[in-house]
């Protein structure tokens, strides 16, 4: 079909971009968020001159969700010696070959665009929330870690912490459905998990408390929310529907369905059982 010319604020009137299909076309809830991507991508290209070489080559031109976050997360973290062209075929090769990292990509995107009361769409995180991009990041690079490949998880691991302010060891292991909320500062350590459906905010630390080797990092069950600034210490567990509040600092377990706050921490509220404080995102004791 032969695109039709649009006529921008600016007066001039510039051909409209090409649509791509998606190749393989993702259905239900994944594929209204891609194709929705584009059609952001696409209203965006005709109002933002200035724009429109950008949402171009990182959305518009590409064919698939995997090709799509490679070119986001290559041209983001690319460097000297980590050039753009050589990252992105390595990150779309790993996506590719785990089409379950796409689906988690996409629930990251859902969740964000859910709990975010600023964001006013998925393109919008896709292209500019880093706390987004360094998870996204950390999942290439767990990949790449679990393929023995750990010189190079751990090189991309430091140039997306560089690039983003956020340190998530490659070794670590996230869910689904999380959202890094402005993510600057956040720490995850080597032996941490964070489950499905979490939301953590900025100035976050899953961390050790000291020089232990092992099992020695926190494991973060669904649906909590840590609040800026917390710190999570040792190999305890923080339980499913629960909720860390801002500057807490967690040295103990603590059970499903409450809320510490604190330091050190210490309950201050139990919950509903149908409460997901992650989605609520209410940051009130």
């Amino acid at each position: 079909m032969k695109a039709e010319a649009h006529v921008l604020h600016t007066g001039h009137a510039v051909p409209a971009m090409p649509r791509v299909a998606l190749v393989p076309s993702p259905s239900g809830e994944e594929g209204e968020i891609w194709h929705g991507i584009r059609d952001a991508a696409q209203a965006v290209a005709r109002r933002e001159p200035l724009l429109r070489g950008r949402v171009q080559s990182l959305v518009l031109a590409q064919p698939s969700p995997a090709s799509i976050v490679a070119a986001v997360l290559a041209r983001r973290v690319a460097c000297d010696d980590l050039p753009e062209p050589a990252l992105r075929e390595l990150m779309e090769d790993v996506l590719r070959e785990h089409p379950a990292i796409v689906a988690q990509v996409t629930d990251d995107l859902a969740a964000v665009r859910e709990r975010d009361p600023a964001c006013p769409d998925s393109l919008h995180v896709l292209l500019n929330l880093k706390g987004f991009h360094a998870l996204q990041a950390y999942r290439v690079a767990h990949a790449l870690w679990q393929a023995g490949r750990t010189e190079l998880a751990f090189a991309l691991s430091n140039q997306a912490s560089a690039a983003f302010a956020v340190d998530i060891h490659p070794a670590a292991r996230i869910g689904g459905g999380v959202m890094l909320d402005h993510g600057t500062g956040i720490v995850i350590g080597e032996t941490a998990v964070v489950e499905d459906k979490v939301s953590i905010l900025q100035n976050v630390t899953l961390g050790g408390t000291g020089k232990e080797h092992g099992d020695r990092h926190p494991k973060i069950r669904e649906g909590v929310m840590i609040g800026a600034g917390a710190k999570i210490l040792g190999n305890i567990e923080v339980g499913a529907m629960s909720k860390v509040a801002a500057g807490s600092v967690v040295l103990k377990p603590v059970p499903p369905h409450c809320t510490v706050a604190g330091v050190p921490a210490r309950i201050v509220r139990h919950h509903r059982p149908d409460s997901c404080p992650s989605v609520e995102m209410d940051q009130t004791l």
